[in-house]
């Protein structure tokens, strides 16, 4: 006799604001007795470890924590994701009222609370998701739960949602479109000189801790900024992102190929590099 998913289901809250996150446990403990809070987490680099780790089937995500946003929390979940056959962790994020947020994740159909856990609306949420868990045990196959999960999270990506805020308190556009003049040289130090860099001559670009890499055709250099940062000022019609940490010049790509597992690999004309397209990404490879 097969045991409701309900009674079994998990949850990993993720929120750099103790009392806020002990808060949301509280009103989910009362609301949902039967959901097991694995793990509570205060930064986005933890959630990711503990997510993949744990596997849970439901990931409350605060917006705006240390390191990585919940959003690139959310893409790496979906990136990362072990091919075990267990769906995607349903996403429900944790924000500060802000307009244009909400909008986003109505389109994208991607559940939300407000900052404070007002009861009434988590009892909605909690419905829900009870409800997809429920239908998810007729879906034969984990990775059929897969594929909503990415367009959702790709259309937040594409929606010009906030990702961050900026000292200043400015949000950081992700996905925003084309930049009103995109880049066209890098300035790359070492020691005390300063490279200059043109951006047609850049294969692609690639994260590395607080740096970028900057491969060109003989070159590697390091720039200190983040990859989302230098994306809004990349045009997107010549640099197509293909991971949460690579993003490669579209005319360099000399071809993409699927394994068995689905998996998309890149080569690239005249250099010997092999990029590996995130599940996120891989349907930009299709053929015509």
């Amino acid at each position: 006799m097969s045991h409701s998913p309900l009674m079994h289901a998990t949850a990993l809250i993720a929120d750099d604001e103790p009392l806020l996150a002990a808060n949301l446990q509280a009103e989910l403990i009362r609301l949902w007795p039967e959901l097991r809070i694995v793990a509570s987490v205060g930064d986005g680099a933890s959630a990711l470890k503990q997510g993949l780790a744990l596997q849970p089937d439901v990931v409350f995500l605060d917006i705006r924590m240390p390191g990585m946003s919940g959003l690139e929390t959310a893409q790496a979940l979906a990136e990362d994701w072990p091919d075990t056959g267990r769906p995607l962790p349903l996403l429900v994020f944790v924000t500060a009222y802000d307009e244009y947020a909400l909008h986003a994740f109505e389109r994208a159909a991607l559940d939300y609370v407000l900052k404070p856990v007002q009861p009434e609306r988590l009892a909605k949420t909690c419905e829900r998701l009870q409800t997809t868990l429920q239908a998810r045990t007729q879906t034969p196959s984990g990775e059929l739960a897969f594929a909503p999960m990415i367009d959702q999270l790709r259309t937040l990506f594409g929606s010009g949602i906030p990702a961050a805020a900026s000292a200043s308190g400015a949000p950081h556009q992700a996905g925003a479109g084309a930049p009103a003049a995109p880049l066209r040289m890098i300035q790359a130090s070492a020691g005390n000189t300063i490279t200059m860099v043109p951006v047609s001559e850049v294969l692609y670009f690639e994260a590395a801790d607080k740096y970028v890499r900057v491969i060109t055709a003989g070159h590697e250099h390091l720039i200190r900024t983040s990859l989302r940062e230098l994306l809004l000022q990349l045009d997107p019609q010549q640099f197509w992102q293909i991971h949460r940490g690579t993003v490669v010049r579209a005319e360099m790509i000399a071809s993409a190929s699927r394994d068995e597992a689905g998996k998309v690999t890149l080569s690239l004309r005249g250099h010997p590099a092999k990029l590996s397209v995130s599940r996120l990404y891989a349907d930009q490879f299709k053929g015509m």
